[in-house]
């Protein structure tokens, strides 16, 4: 029986967790919402590819593109707003590590892409 979940009926499961409310009453609601919240995040997502692509200006070379302790930093930040937010970690983690390699590939490539100002001799 492989087949979608019907968008309209109501939940099959229930969680054991007391503490637990659910958000909506059908799986369709559940999709508005995520919709919903990536209509959000999507332009956030931009906006933080054009800063990236600012910081290749301030870089010398490719090791200075992929700053490997700034990348930990990043990681050690989002998991203290996980855990501030109830966010699961291993999921905050794995998609900070998939945006962050993306986003490290494209200014690589955008730092291939410039060129180097001219020091001024004082």
């Amino acid at each position: 029986m492989n087949q979608e979940p019907s968008t309209d009926g109501a939940a099959l499961r229930r969680y054991h967790d007391p503490d637990y409310e659910p958000l909506c009453a059908t799986l369709a609601d559940v999709r508005a919402n995520i919709d919903r919240l990536d209509r959000q995040i999507v332009p956030l997502l931009a906006e933080r590819g054009r800063y990236v692509k600012d910081a290749a200006r301030f870089k010398r070379d490719a090791f200075q593109v992929s700053a490997p302790q700034r990348q930990q930093e990043v990681i050690d930040k989002v998991l203290a707003l996980a855990s501030e937010h109830g966010a699961y970690p291993e999921v905050i983690e794995a998609c900070y590590r998939a945006m962050i390699a993306g986003f490290i590939a494209r200014e690589q490539q955008d730092f291939a892409g410039m060129s180097a100002i001219e020091e001024k001799q004082t």
